[in-house]
């Protein structure tokens, strides 16, 4: 627990609490109240400043579980691959009876007679391309078929799919060269046989300045979801910064639908290293965190060792290669919220606390950032790119995709296709058609294209049989509008979002004509709901009152207003929040009830129900086809709660 501690600033102990936390539950089985005392007398904390934490990240635990904890993904791709009957069979084979729908928001965990088993459902385990899949404590289980489910319990090895296929002729591999590949380990030696840290060597050559331009000549946009220029904003760091600078590499990969970073951490973690040096020495930062998911336990203790190999060869640590610049990184595991992939939300959590994005302005990273310091904060995949940026040259670079949507981008592929995984692709060089077709096999037998989600589940769904005006620019600087089928579409930045959707990070969920759009928006909803901070009154209430009438809808008690009411929220969340989590739960329910308004309508055919909001009333609405009603003695005047003049 002293190792945990040093990581971090002597006057910011504090950050050290969720380290302290995982090591606790992992020795224990659960928080205690016991163990909330001593962590906070550790670190001259009250012991509301731990229980907060406790009682906000889900992966902490105030009671113990079973010897064998089964964790089992929920979201769409894995709903889309049978969670829910894994779920049966775990539940059938260990005899824990699951409490009822919707209860246990708090306190999801079930529990066996025995103390043997407890299971729960968990958002996004970010392994969409083999669903569906689970955890058995710390070991992840992929593709599992639900015939075999009982056999994990006696089984626990784990069942990583390790496909070999060689890249699609499609693809250009830079940050995936290296994954699946049959002579490949992770550990230094190997990486540097391929010209590992070669660059790192050249970098430290280079003056800072032009490290930073080399980045923006490249045009490299964020791979994380918002798409900002990398270069630009490591400018907005002052060359003569009297504050430590920190950088903080965020692989808090939990966005539904993409599962790049866990490839990159796993497989090739050398290469982080190598991107995330660079960029320390380019900012100046000498400290650095990776602020890696819970749910990785695994790909933390990989980094872990990395970053020691590369200690040894003296590529961090004090006076690295000879230049006297002095730099640690450090990982940072999270607890499964998704809101600190939100990069000031992720800076409050490395500080301790619950993980509540700041409002902007000021807290702007670059200015008051970690520790009130200045701080960068980029994507696992944009520190991959550094790397490579430094090698080509920024210009080279630049030549790779298009212009404003340059080099290569990894788009992971789930859902209803025949070969879900992972693609690196020049980008726009490919189209969405090609990509589904052909990269990924194309769709099920028998079925057709009903439509995608092409950013991750935040991005606004896209209608197979739309038809999409797009600006595209020609040889001579010019521009000319087309139109074009979803096929069509080229998978960059600036297409994607002219189609009324965006790139987001990467996550493509392809559904077929077999899918309810009711279901599918109404897991969506679940997911943002569970994951909302609570900061914000919209998304608090919002993405949650979202859930309930999907919820109901599903159930059989949708009433005739109930589309204009989901739209309605969500036009009132969106712009009215700190951070972009607002939106990221109200473009689902905009774009689903507008693509497809025949299905929200034909699940929305019971009258209103006087005087009350349905929620009030969802068992009645599922069980009647109308509440009764009693006729006032006079005209209340609430014109807006059902018909004039009832209760």
């Amino acid at each position: 627990m002293d190792e945990a501690i040093g990581h971090y600033p002597v006057d910011h102990k504090r950050s050290a609490a969720m380290p302290l936390l995982h090591l606790w539950q992992e020795h224990f089985g659960f928080i205690s109240d016991e163990g909330v005392q001593w962590i906070a007398a550790k670190l001259n904390l009250q012991p509301i400043n731990i229980l907060e934490l406790v009682t906000f990240y889900p992966m902490f635990r105030r009671e113990r579980a079973g010897k064998t904890h089964i964790r089992v993904c929920r979201t769409l791709s894995c709903a889309m691959a049978g969670s829910d009957r894994l779920m049966e069979k775990f539940c059938a084979a260990t005899g824990i009876e699951r409490r009822p729908h919707g209860d246990g928001m708090h306190n999801p965990i079930s529990v066996s007679a025995d103390g043997n088993y407890s299971i729960e459902f968990v958002e996004c385990l970010a392994s969409c391309g083999t669903a569906p899949v689970c955890m058995l404590n710390q070991e992840l289980h992929e593709n599992v078929r639900l015939d075999r489910a009982a056999d994990l319990l006696t089984n626990h090895q784990s069942l990583i799919t390790n496909h070999r296929s060689p890249p699609h002729p499609l693809e250009h591999r830079l940050i995936f060269k290296n994954i699946r590949r049959d002579d490949w380990k992770t550990d230094i030696g190997t990486y540097m046989r391929e010209g590992g840290y070669e660059q790192l060597r050249k970098a430290v050559t280079m003056s800072r300045a032009e490290i930073v331009n080399q980045v923006k000549t490249s045009g490299l946009r964020g791979r994380g979801g918002a798409g900002f220029p990398c270069g630009v904003k490591w400018s907005f760091i002052k060359p003569d910064e009297k504050k430590p600078v920190y950088l903080i590499c965020n692989a808090d990969e939990s966005e539904p639908g993409t599962f790049k970073d866990r490839y990159i951490i796993h497989e090739d973690p050398h290469q982080l290293l190598e991107g995330i040096l660079i960029s320390c020495f380019a900012l100046n930062a000498r400290t650095a965190y990776i602020y890696i998911r819970g749910e990785f336990p695994q790909g933390a203790k990989i980094l872990e060792r990395a970053i020691e190999e590369a200690r040894e060869h003296n590529f961090l640590g004090k006076n690295i290669l000879g230049t006297g610049f002095d730099a640690e990184v450090y990982t940072h595991r999270g607890a499964g919220a998704y809101i600190c992939g939100e990069e000031t939300g992720l800076i409050e959590s490395l500080e301790g606390k619950r993980g509540y994005p700041r409002i902007k302005p000021p807290y702007f990273p670059a200015v008051l950032g970690l520790y009130m310091c200045p701080t960068i904060v980029n994507n696992v995949e944009t520190l991959c790119h550094v790397k490579h940026i430094i090698a080509m040259g920024g210009a080279n670079y630049a030549r790779l995709g298009r212009p404003n949507n340059t080099g290569t981008r990894i788009l992971c592929v789930s859902g209803d296709v025949q070969r879900p995984g992972y693609f690196e692709i020049e980008v726009g060089a490919v189209t969405m058609g090609q990509l589904i077709y052909e990269m990924a096999g194309g769709l099920k037998p028998g079925r057709k294209l009903k439509a995608v989600i092409p950013g991750g589940s935040s991005a606004k769904v896209l209608r197979a049989n739309e038809r999409f005006k797009l600006k595209q620019n020609q040889s001579d600087g010019s521009t000319v509008e087309r139109e074009m089928s979803i096929d069509e579409i080229p998978m960059d930045f600036d297409s994607l979002t002219a189609a009324g959707s965006m790139a987001g990070s990467g996550g493509v969920i392809v559904l077929d004509d077999s899918r309810d759009m009711v279901w599918a928006l109404n897991n969506i909803n679940e997911f943002y709901a569970h994951e909302s901070c609570g900061q914000c009154t919209p998304c608090r209430e919002g993405s949650l009152w979202m859930q309930k009438i999907t919820d109901r809808m599903l159930r059989g008690g949708g009433v005739t207003e109930d589309p204009k009411t989901l739209k309605t929220i969500g036009d009132n969340i969106a712009g009215r929040t700190i951070c972009a989590f607002g939106e990221a739960c109200a473009w689902p329910t905009q774009s689903f009830v507008q693509k497809f308004p025949e299905e929200f309508a034909a699940r929305a055919t019971k009258p209103v129900p006087p005087p009350l909001p349905p929620e009030y009333t969802p068992e009645e609405l599922i069980e009647q086809e109308q509440i009764p009603t009693t006729p006032m003695a006079h005209d209340p005047g609430w014109e807006k709660a059902g018909t004039v003049g009832t209760i």
